[in-house]
């Protein structure tokens, strides 16, 4: 196992880190797909990785990733608790609400979490998370008190991620990427402010759908050219914490075009990267609806489909007479974005008539 800086913290975590969504039981039906191994064996599964050097385990409290972050705290009591490192999260934007959750999660894993992030942070609400007496001021102040080691905050969205980078009270970040979606990975890695945090990746497997397309080797060496601390992968069985940890994988860079042509052996993906530099005049976030429809092709239909249908009608009309198009003005993949959301269109009454 190869390891990495977490940022300037001064703490080393492996290169590929146990994501434990999959050791959850129960039926979380929002999440990708789960095991539901009992504590004994989910223990075992943790305590493989563990041996093949995985450092850093990432959970979340129980309403989001269920008793995934009772089962880490077992496994903390089987090790040497200072040869790991803990990350965990809440989706609450609110100083106080963040500072109970922080609070019972350290009961929940029987032990201080290394990293507490706020999760899902987004444009909608990332002025009450950053705002005096807000989530990021309450993980400032348990940090401070030593009821953490760290702050963090983890986004789906540039933006977001970049707004925490130039923070001087975030320690870590957390966010999305992988060999298909590599947009945000190439925005951050020329980016300077982002050389001072700790950087953790997520959807390296993109929640599961590009294993199939490629091996779960070709994932993981596909994002180790870029400058993140280390890479969770969701880890639910035993040959799965084998294939991820056993050997160090190497680097291996793939082009979107390979990525690409690979993909069209099923379908006809939108090649759309995630950069997130498609401004809408309307607001429409159109990196999210192409996200979708690729994921709707890549199996994840009921999900991907909810999410499309939000608001279909409304996006489809503001895009076909839209006469402000700066959409596409630093589209890296070139893409005319009225044509790709005909192809949404489409997709979603040919669902509708099904």
């Amino acid at each position: 196992m190869r390891y990495r800086d977490l940022g300037k913290t001064g703490v080393r975590v492996s290169e590929l880190g146990f994501g434990t969504i999959p050791i959850l039981s129960g039926s979380v039906p929002v999440l990708p797909e789960y095991f539901s191994p009992d504590t004994e064996e989910a223990v075992a599964i943790m305590r493989k990785a563990y041996d093949h050097g995985c450092n850093f385990y990432d959970t979340a409290i129980i309403e989001e990733y269920g008793d995934a972050e009772i089962k880490l705290g077992e496994f903390v009591k089987t090790i040497d608790r200072d040869t790991i490192v803990i990350s965990d999260k809440a989706r609450f934007y609110s100083g106080g609400d963040i500072y109970r959750e922080v609070l019972r999660s350290t009961e929940h894993l029987g032990t201080r979490p290394d990293i507490y992030f706020v999760h899902q942070v987004d444009e909608d609400n990332a002025d009450e998370v950053f705002a005096k007496y807000g989530a990021l001021d309450a993980l400032y102040d348990l940090k401070r008190e030593g009821k953490i080691g760290f702050t963090g905050i983890a986004s789906h969205y540039y933006n977001v991620l970049y707004r925490a980078a130039c923070d001087p009270r975030v320690d870590v970040l957390q966010g999305s990427g992988n060999i298909f979606e590599r947009g945000m990975l190439e925005r951050i890695r020329k980016e300077a402010a982002f050389r001072e945090k700790g950087l953790i990746l997520n959807k390296v497997y993109a929640a599961g759908l590009l294993i199939g397309a490629f091996t779960p080797e070709e994932l993981i060496g596909g994002i180790l050219e870029y400058s993140f601390s280390s890479a969770l992968l969701g880890i639910g069985t035993f040959a799965q914490a084998e294939t991820a940890f056993a050997n160090e994988i190497p680097m291996h860079h793939f082009s979107q075009e390979e990525v690409m042509e690979r993909l069209r052996k099923s379908f006809e993906p939108i090649s759309c990267d995630r950069c997130q530099k498609c401004s809408c005049i309307y607001g429409h976030e159109i990196h999210t609806t192409f996200r979708q429809y690729n994921y709707y092709q890549l199996g994840k239909e009921y999900w991907a489909i909810r999410k499309l249908q939000m608001d279909a009608e409304e996006n489809w009309e503001h895009c076909r007479s839209c006469t402000e198009p700066t959409c596409m003005k630093e589209c890296g993949q070139h893409l005319y974005v009225p044509e790709q959301m005909e192809r949404v269109h489409q997709l979603l009454l040919a669902f509708g008539n099904a």
